[in-house]
């Protein structure tokens, strides 16, 4: 446990783990106070997260390569999916479908963006692996088609069945899924040698041992469902009383607080030039929500949700989440960066921001 404890006490951001018993002791004392309870939840999963990210990352370093990928990729963004899990169980799917919007916009552009910008603020310019780069923003384009289609069709003049779309959109995450493994296969083993980073940098920080690893992991999945439930709870009313809309709150608060452990590792190799791993994990954690994430909880809502879900978005989050495909393809097709790429970058990430405070997309 000494790892643990060690790792909390140098950490500033663990210290936050305190909101946690608070949250939860807040939700049984005063479950009518939404905006505090939604507040609290944001600020308590943020801790979460930072120490779910880092139990993977030493479960993943004992285990190899391609078993690391696919302990990644179903954990990468375990904080994401347990808030859409609970969204899915409580019927409210624009939030479910706004939080995967937002984690591919958020992902692909912010994360993208501030990464490139804060290292080229340090360095003049910054080199990272291009083919590695081509492949997660051109799997990431391929799954905005697949949620493109059945909203194009729902907008037709000739509306397709409900039933239709739901077979679709089953059929899709099916496909998707099964193209994220085939992605995982050629990247981790059978083309492994076309991703080899431009440097390699070794982790600086010293991993657990993996029974504390494994223990750390699963009690910390458990209190990310706790407080995500009673964030879901609270999110609907505390948005009024905010003058948000969930839609806001799925595309930009959740994105940001579920990505922010990641969001520390990506700025953080940044700034020591090492521009692949965070290009990396800003286009792999999109990847993930959008191959992975979002076709899982379309299967899940046959099982947990009130009524199936579908892979139908309204139009304003398909065009924002392939507008950030292209815009990730294009930034990162050179193989190098500068500061000015990030800023780029980061202005539609802000342009997106903007334009859902003072007008939220309708479902």
């Amino acid at each position: 446990m000494n790892p643990l404890l060690e790792e909390i006490r140098r950490t500033p951001l663990f210290w936050l783990l305190v909101l946690v018993p608070v949250v939860l002791v807040a939700q049984l004392l005063r479950p009518e106070a939404h905006t505090l309870l939604f507040l609290l939840s944001v600020a308590a999963i943020v801790p979460l997260a930072a120490l779910l990210s880092r139990a993977t990352e030493s479960v993943a370093a004992k285990t190899g390569d391609l078993l690391g990928g696919l302990l990644n990729a179903t954990l990468g963004n375990l904080t994401e999916l347990l808030i859409a899990l609970a969204a899915l169980r409580a019927g409210q799917y624009v939030l479910v479908k706004a939080s995967i919007a937002g984690a591919i916009v958020t992902n692909s552009l912010f994360m993208l963006g501030a990464s490139l910008l804060l290292g080229g603020l340090k360095y003049h310019i910054q080199e990272y692996n291009r083919d590695s780069a081509r492949l997660q923003a051109g799997m990431l384009f391929l799954a905005t088609i697949a949620m493109l289609v059945p909203s194009l069709l729902a907008a037709a003049d000739n509306a397709a069945s409900a039933a239709f779309t739901h077979s679709l959109s089953v059929s899709l995450s099916v496909l998707l899924i099964v193209t994220y493994g085939l992605g995982l296969a050629f990247s981790l083993k059978t083309h492994r040698e076309l991703f080899v980073s431009k440097d390699h940098h070794g982790s600086e920080e010293e991993e657990w041992p993996l029974s504390l690893a494994l223990g750390t992991l699963a009690a910390v999945t458990v209190l990310v469902a706790l407080v995500s439930e009673v964030f879901v709870e609270s999110v609907q009313q505390a948005a009024v009383a905010l003058g948000i809309t969930p839609a806001f709150v799925g595309i930009i608060v959740v994105a940001l607080v579920g990505g922010a452990a990641e969001m520390v590792s990506a700025f953080a190799a940044a700034r020591k030039n090492n521009l692949d791993l965070s290009v990396g994990i800003a286009l792999g954690s999109a990847v993930q929500i959008a191959l992975f994430v979002a076709p899982v909880l379309v299967l899940a809502s046959y099982l947990l949700g009130p009524t199936p879900m579908d892979l139908q978005f309204w139009r304003g989050a398909v065009a924002m989440m392939l507008i950030a495909s292209v815009t990730a393809t294009f930034v990162t097709s050179t193989g190098r960066s500068a500061w000015f790429v990030g800023a780029l970058t980061l202005t539609v990430y802000i342009i997106f921001a903007i334009t859902l405070y003072l007008l939220p997309p309708q479902t």
